[in-house]
């Protein structure tokens, strides 16, 4: 862990809950040095080991909690003249033509401390929020939301209207995850954890969520959240709404069902075909 942080989180630890004002600048400049290297790509919210395991860094949501409190409000000039008002230590981001993002035109926000990698395409308008981390040439369509510590690998494409979701708390709480190469299709949702492993693509309209249960056709098993592990959507699954009857006399008289994510198929050449990112865009 970067001194600065250690110091930082220590430092926050002694002074406990006393208000924003107690704090002093040299304290605020630790948490700018938090944003930059995150940034920067030399510190993240969670990180893949070797076994494929995603492990959190306990350390760094601390250090992002730390922030909302040492920031007091303020009010920032936006686009067109629409003024914002949040915490001053949460500015949004600056890009130049060095960063080599597309960010294009229309009312997109990236939060200052968040990783957008080389080649991401930004489309309008979407937000990335602090702590986000999205990997090289991912396409962020509109109205599309990386929320609060998510991870977004490599070459990944977040559909417009899609959303995953931010875990900032608890601290220990692995974020949602989207891993290398994933096709998230419009007006999906990505929650509470969830893990979508490499190549996987998420029809149109799939939620995920920490209750839900998601069936495998292929396999004919049930993926659901365990004890002490998020739910993991499997490599190269292809996953579409479904649905499935609820029990009980009234449900089976009213023909009620309850909305199930399907696996009904796993990645093949003629999925990558259709779920190609459009290289003429870039």
């Amino acid at each position: 862990m970067p001194r600065p942080i250690k110091t930082l989180i220590e430092l926050l630890t002694e002074l406990g809950n006393k208000a924003a004002d107690a704090y002093v600048p040299e304290d605020r400049a630790l948490f700018a040095e938090l944003r930059e290297a995150t940034n920067l790509g030399l510190i993240r919210c969670a990180e893949r080991g070797d076994d494929g395991v995603w492990r959190v860094n306990v350390w760094y949501k601390k250090a992002l909690l730390a922030g909302f409190r040492l920031g007091q409000m303020y009010e920032q000039e936006g686009y067109a003249n629409f003024n914002f008002f949040d915490k001053h230590t949460l500015p949004t981001r600056n890009f130049y033509m060095t960063n080599n993002v597309r960010l294009v035109p229309g009312g997109s926000a990236v939060r200052d401390g968040a990783f957008v990698g080389d080649g991401v395409i930004v489309m309008p308008p979407a937000y990335i929020n602090i702590g986000a981390y999205v990997g090289d040439d991912t396409l962020i369509d509109s109205h599309a939301l990386v929320g609060s510590c998510a991870q977004v690998g490599r070459r990944c494409h977040i559909s417009a209207a899609a959303q995953i979701g931010g875990v900032l708390e608890p601290a220990g709480m692995v974020p949602t995850i989207i891993e290398d190469e994933v096709m998230v299709g419009g007006n999906c949702g990505v929650y509470e954890g969830t893990i979508v492993r490499e190549r996987a693509v998420l029809g149109t309209g799939v939620i995920l969520n920490g209750s839900t249960r998601v069936y495998d056709l292929v396999h004919e098993r049930v993926l659901a959240r365990e004890k002490d592990k998020p739910l993991e959507i499997p490599a190269g699954a292809v996953v579409v709404p479904g649905s499935r009857p609820v029990k009980g006399d009234f449900a089976t008289s009213n023909h009620l069902h309850v909305a199930t994510p399907l696996i009904v198929k796993y990645r093949d050449d003629k999925t990558d075909a259709a779920t190609a990112l459009e290289e003429a865009l870039r």
